[in-house]
């Protein structure tokens, strides 16, 4: 397999690290669109190297800026406590001493709460600008994302063969070229992760999506603009 820049390079993004800081607000970004609406508490529980360097590495900056749909390159990455207590959004880091052969060096578990619900998502840093959700509200899943390169869409869907032809001919429709995409069954339905290099989609675009058939959620990573 040929070498990219962005292999070399890394991700475009706010440092100090690609693992510790970049891989954790993407995380936190695909919890948050796992989300349906707004949290108003998020918990963090941290294992590994997150639990032991977080502070040092912005780790724990770099998460809420995802919760709160912030790009790895926002400089506001930096000022994310402050930015999340103005909000009235309430987080917890807590550190795990405790380390299993089941978590990856950099991990953390997302409690996403408000008064209508709770979700739990655990993912890993996994390096170079790549990350990977390991379980949704404790059941296993293998999804991946790369940090910086792509504008990405998180979709929920019914595990069915076709249902997501309309999408994929939609996106054609609108000059969307697709770079990636991966499915992965979540009970009796399943999510599937797009990636688009080069373009990018707007707010009425995602929502005309969501109304095709078997189409449970469309969500970007990455706040959309309205218009």
């Amino acid at each position: 397999m040929p070498i990219s820049l962005f292999d070399v390079a890394g991700p475009i993004m706010i440092g100090p690290s690609s693992s510790h800081t970049a891989g954790a607000c993407k995380i936190g970004q695909m919890a948050r669109a796992l989300f349906n609406g707004s949290p108003t508490q998020v918990d963090f529980y941290l294992y590994g190297s997150f639990a032991t360097v977080y502070l040092g590495h912005a780790t724990d900056r770099a998460l809420l800026a995802g919760v709160m749909k912030f790009m790895t390159s926002d400089p506001r990455l930096k000022d994310s406590l402050q930015i999340a207590k103005d909000r009235g959004l309430r987080a917890r880091f807590i550190p795990i001493e405790e380390t299993t052969p089941e978590h990856h060096p950099n991990t953390v578990r997302i409690i996403l709460k408000n008064r209508k619900q709770a979700l739990s998502v655990v993912g890993s840093s996994v390096g170079g600008g790549q990350v990977k959700l390991t379980h949704i509200n404790n059941i296993p899943i293998d999804l991946e994302a790369s940090v910086g390169r792509f504008f990405s869409l998180l979709i929920s869907h019914n595990d069915q063969a076709g249902v997501l032809n309309p999408i994929y001919g939609q996106l054609i429709d609108w000059n969307i070229p697709i770079a990636r995409k991966e499915t992965q069954k979540i009970g009796s339905y399943a999510l599937t992760l797009l990636n688009i290099e080069g373009s990018f989609l707007r707010l009425p675009q995602v929502l005309a999506l969501e109304k095709f058939p078997g189409i449970h959620f469309v969500r970007a990573l990455t706040k959309l603009l309205k218009v």
